[in-house]
């Protein structure tokens, strides 16, 4: 309750109770104590009992207006709190507070004029009457608005869509429910039109669904499809990763195959934008999958070509050459490796490795950049920061080398093009090269001695002899 609303109450009923101790104190004539706060009209011969009445009125009605507020308060702003966990809706206030304001004044006024209500009912039924025919339609919303706060088929919070308007409850009034819509707009549906509508609420506190429609090649696998889509929707901001995005076949198109992907929501008035972010995941992940979209069934094709590169051979090449882990490698087999490598794009927010999975591979960081994540000591539920990565970063080289689980999670902090590397490339030139694994073994123990300071207990030599036989055992060198 809003302390301003006791101020007026409390003026009046302290200048009312001054006002009555003046004029006892100039009193023409003697009075009891509970004449000078319960004096009828029939005793009020003289201009000072007549005054000393309308200052004991006021009196009383501004000492029955702050207890009606401060009844109100308790009851609605503790109580309710404490049996439904929220203050009660502000309709139920005002009727509370208008039943009791009548119940007040009908009984000043049934004590002070001795006025009878049989009389003043039947005399106004026909003004009742009438009024009820003019005031129809307000009168429809108020009852209206009773019936939903009874019911409560939505809350304030909620998105609703109630006829041709969609937006997030604000408030629900005597008159209207109020919508702001997913254009910032607000709309004011009348109370009755609501009760009337077919109305669809998505519970804030509910994880509500969404549908994103999509379309395939026939060339590329439906399990592919699904597995990726999938695994990129789930990582998506503000979809909920407890429930397995549902991706499936909704039709064999004329030019493709259609799907649908079925996710559910954090926040539901989001849902705009989480739609378009979903959809942005989707193209990420088709391309880095080597995946289609269909074009119009028009457009004929012989053959479909693989995914071109952003980059060229040249420009793998020095890009390999400038990563300090491959500089044993001659200008012949850094070209090898460029070709054999795998380029990828990711989008912001998008997770590249994840911990604890099993690989064998790495990654280096064409453009963009990365965030390197592990798990917070005191919240295993929450990642931590502990590395940015720019363009010549490498990251996942344990994988490659030894096989050994991602020890961290990659994620891309903006759009990111990262080179593959994989089991099968390394394996090739360790073949026609085996000394590369000595010297590749080197500059790995040196680097991990240089991150994790193992060489406080162990020196790069046994760092590397120990490398040596984990890459020529992961590698079957013998």
């Amino acid at each position: 309750m809003n302390r301003r609303q006791l101020i007026i109450p409390l003026v009046t009923t302290t200048l009312s109770l001054l006002v009555i101790y003046l004029l006892a104190a100039f009193a023409p004539q003697p009075l009891t104590l509970a004449e000078y706060f319960w004096l009828p009209v029939a005793a009020a011969k003289t201009a000072y009992l007549r005054v000393l009445l309308f200052v004991q009125i006021a009196l009383w009605l501004s000492l029955m207006f702050l207890i009606v507020r401060l009844i109100g308060h308790f009851i609605f702003s503790f109580v309710f709190r404490l049996r439904k966990g929220q203050e009660a809706p502000r309709l139920i206030r005002d009727i509370f507070a208008i039943i009791a304001y009548v119940v007040i004044i009908v009984s000043l006024l049934k004590y002070y004029f001795d006025l009878s209500l049989g009389p003043l009912l039947s005399g106004s039924a026909l003004l009742g009457v009438i009024l009820g025919l003019a005031l129809q339609d307000t009168l429809g919303n108020l009852f209206a608005g009773i019936s939903l706060h009874a019911d409560k088929p939505f809350e304030v919070g909620d998105v609703i869509t109630v006829g041709k308007w969609t937006g997030v409850v604000e408030s629900v009034t005597w008159r209207a429910v109020k919508l702001r819509t997913f254009q910032n707009h607000i709309v004011l549906v009348s109370n009755s039109q609501t009760a009337k509508e077919y109305v669809e609420v998505c519970p804030r506190d509910n994880n509500n669904a969404r549908i994103v429609f999509f379309s395939a090649l026939y060339t590329d696998s439906p399990v592919k499809v699904i597995h990726v889509v999938r695994e990129a929707v789930r990582e998506t901001e503000n979809v909920v990763r407890d429930i397995t995005p549902v991706v499936r076949i909704r039709d064999l198109g004329a030019s493709g195959v259609d799907y649908e992907c079925k996710y559910w929501l954090e926040d539901y008035a989001r849902h705009n934008d989480t739609d378009a972010l979903v959809r942005q995941r989707i193209w990420y992940a088709f391309r880095r999958a080597g995946l289609g979209f269909p074009f119009p069934t028009q457009t004929l094709y012989f053959e479909r070509s693989k995914p071109t590169r952003t980059t060229g051979v040249d420009g793998l090449t020095d890009r390999l050459a400038a990563v300090d882990i491959f500089s044993p490698l001659t200008a012949e087999e850094l070209a090898r490796l460029a070709a054999d490598s795998e380029s990828h794009i990711y989008a912001p927010g998008e997770t590249i490795i994840r911990a604890g999975d099993a690989a064998d591979s790495m990654f280096v960081v064409h453009d963009g950049r990365v965030e390197v994540r592990i798990a917070d000591a005191n919240n295993g539920y929450e990642q931590r920061t502990v590395a940015t990565l720019s363009e010549g970063n490498f990251f996942g080289e344990m994988a490659l080398f030894t096989g050994e689980p991602r020890t961290a999670s990659v994620v891309a902090v903006e759009e990111t093009e990262v080179l593959e590397i994989g089991h099968r490339a390394m394996k090739q030139l360790f073949k026609t090269n085996p000394e590369l694994v000595e010297s590749l073994s080197h500059i790995i123990a040196e680097r991990r001695a240089a991150l994790a300071a193992t060489a406080a207990t162990r020196t790069v030599e046994e760092e590397s002899e120990g490398l040596i036989s984990a890459i020529r055992r992961f590698f079957g060198l013998g």
